[in-house]
């Protein structure tokens, strides 16, 4: 994120929460079994609790997750494991003070720490840390970060860093790739690789640690894509839906709704904006171009 911040979209913009249970239900209508809110930061949404358990109404029940800086979340833990929520992600790269400071910009690792450990004390769990490691800022202390973890329960996944960032400087050649990753891992831990079967369409592929059964994951989005497997679809704040994170084409479901469109009408929309999902992501070809809107605005 710039020093100096992103515009904040204008409210009339956003989604109501009325707005978001209705297009959210068609989701679930069209076979949507798992919900992850993200952001941004979705704790500063004052009807977050509200919204989980609206969500958590809907049937068929789907499961609720939530992915946050963590920074709010031991005040929200419990309220939201009892509204519903199932499972949260805490984006955390470096477990060192200094270095959260000068990547947050925000001497806040022991606000995160408690969110974590609030979180677990809750139920929402299996608690996953997400981390990505930086040529030069972090990826030194990789194996740290995964000892902290394996040290108070929490499942650690590296993520790969991908061109989506806000001033589209983003350069493969300073991308710690995910062997790079392992590599360092495996200077101090000894990694089994899971079988290929159980991971399914998830992301990240895991590792018993020392033979575990603690585990971590490694989301090699870009040196190792995931395409074929994909089955996620993102719906923005301002009611966009995006086929894929690196997609340049929305489809405008706020407009559709607040013009009148009936659920089918919208559940039309959704499905034609699946249909035109491209095989990849593209990342390293001769076409591909950066989206306009970085990570926090489409939903990480």
């Amino acid at each position: 994120m710039p020093a100096e911040g992103l515009p904040w979209l204008p409210k009339p913009e956003m989604l109501t929460d009325d707005e978001m249970i209705r297009l959210v239900g068609i989701f679930v209508g069209l076979g949507v079994t798992q919900i992850r809110l993200t952001g941004g930061e979705p704790l500063l949404r004052r009807s977050l609790v509200d919204l989980v358990a609206r969500m958590a109404a809907l049937e068929p029940r789907p499961k609720i997750a939530l992915t946050t800086n963590g920074v709010g979340l031991e005040r929200l833990a419990m309220p939201l494991a009892e509204a519903g929520l199932n499972r949260v992600n805490v984006s955390l790269d470096t477990v060192d003070r200094q270095e959260f400071l000068a990547l947050t910009r925000r001497d806040r690792l022991q606000d995160v720490e408690k969110g974590l450990a609030a979180a677990a004390e809750a139920g929402l769990t299996p608690v996953k840390v997400n981390a990505v490691a930086m040529r030069g800022i972090n990826d030194h202390s990789v194996a740290d970060v995964l000892q902290w973890c394996l040290d108070r329960g929490y499942e650690l996944r590296f993520i790969e860093q991908m061109p989506l960032d806000a001033q589209h400087e983003w350069n493969s050649t300073s991308m710690i790739t995910a062997e790079e990753i392992h590599a360092e891992l495996a200077k101090r831990f000894s990694l089994t690789p899971l079988p290929e079967e159980a991971r399914g369409s998830a992301p990240a592929e895991r590792f018993l640690v020392d033979g575990g059964p603690a585990t971590v994951g490694i989301i090699a989005s870009v040196t190792r894509p995931f395409c074929r497997a994909c089955d996620r679809t993102r719906l923005t704040a301002d009611g966009q839906v995006r086929n894929c994170l690196f997609s340049r084409r929305e489809t405008d479901l706020r407009g559709a709704m607040r013009a009148g469109a009936s659920d089918e009408e919208l559940a039309a929309l959704i499905n034609g904006e699946m249909w035109v999902k491209a095989p990849g992501h593209g990342i390293g070809s001769a076409g591909f171009t950066q989206p306009d809107r970085p990570m926090s605005a489409i939903g990480g």
